[in-house]
């Protein structure tokens, strides 16, 4: 009997429009393996619309505040279905950045030092000595990042403006220099590492989903063991936070410092468009998009 797959896309979060292309990459790749899928523009009235569409499995390509912050998992909980990736306290956790770097930091994970500001404090005045990255505590896809770099005079005016509505609270941590790197697990298998070589200032918005916007350099050229070191971490960062499924673990190599590792952060639901970091990996490792989703569904779990 062919299986029923929901794939939930779009919904309420600042990362919509990622959403789509993400959901739509993905119910491409399960039809293309016999699946019987049905795309669900995810809405407040989610739980009707599950029922209405009676799945097996529900693949969850969500992204940002709502999707994958645990209140869809909870959701999905209840439903009783199996679905796709973290959990509700795993999602949540990842989804609040300096939570996730307390649990990190715990597990021996270096992440940089940072703390929760009011953002209307953080527009007036530097609260931390520059240079230093301020940003939405819960979000993703870089949305809403400001680098401040040493020798600026003010801190990013955006941060209080009547304009943000990325939530009152913003992390502060300290600016790293250095080469950006990734790695996507698969469960209990770092897949390798990339480098991503933006083409704007740094690896924002634009730089994600843009074609052309980065240059991925895959695999990445560092050191054997800084490969090996971040695949560790990688793993050791999805163990942490109780994840399941595919991550993604995002750092910053700094090769003239005595830590030369630091995780950024971790992705519980990475993307997956036509420039995404982790099916791109996948690719490299021998594993077809197709073959990918289908892993992701065929793993998917319900605590119920």
């Amino acid at each position: 009997m062919t299986k029923r797959i929901a794939v939930l896309l779009g919904g309420l979060s600042p990362e919509r429009d990622v959403s789509l292309v993400s959901g739509a990459a993905c119910a491409k790749g399960l039809r293309e393996k016999g699946y019987d899928v049905v795309e669900i523009d995810a809405g407040r009235d989610l739980y009707r619309q599950l029922e209405e569409a009676a799945p097996d499995i529900v693949f969850n390509a969500l992204h940002g505040e709502w999707g994958e912050d645990g209140l869809v998992q909870g959701v999905l909980e209840h439903f009783g279905k199996p679905y796709t990736h973290s959990g509700v306290l795993a999602s949540a956790l990842a989804m609040d950045k300096q939570k996730a770097k307390d649990v990190l930091r715990a597990a021996g994970i270096p992440c940089p030092e940072g703390f929760i500001a009011n953002r209307f404090e953080a527009a007036k005045a530097h609260v931390m000595k520059p240079p230093y990255v301020a940003k939405p505590n819960a979000q993703g896809s870089s949305v809403g990042v400001h680098i401040v770099l040493e020798g600026a005079n003010r801190p990013p005016a955006e941060l209080g403006s009547t304009a943000w509505a990325l939530g009152e609270e913003v992390l502060i941590e300290r600016y790293i220099p250095g080469r950006e790197l990734t790695v996507a697990v698969m469960e209990d298998r770092a897949l390798c590492v990339t480098e991503i070589v933006p083409k704007t200032t740094f690896y924002d918005y634009d730089a994600k989903y843009a074609a052309g916007g980065s240059d991925h350099i895959l695999p990445a050229p560092v050191p054997e063991e800084i490969a090996e070191r971040a695949c560790e971490l990688a793993l050791k960062a999805h163990a942490a936070l109780g994840c399941r499924g595919l991550t993604r673990s995002d750092f910053r190599y700094d090769s003239t410092s005595e830590e030369p590792l630091w995780l950024l952060e971790i992705n519980t639901q990475p993307g997956m468009t036509p420039t995404s970091l982790a099916p791109e990996q996948a690719q490299y490792c021998g594993i077809a998009f197709s073959d990918l989703v289908q892993w992701m569904a065929e793993n998917a779990s319900c605590r119920r």
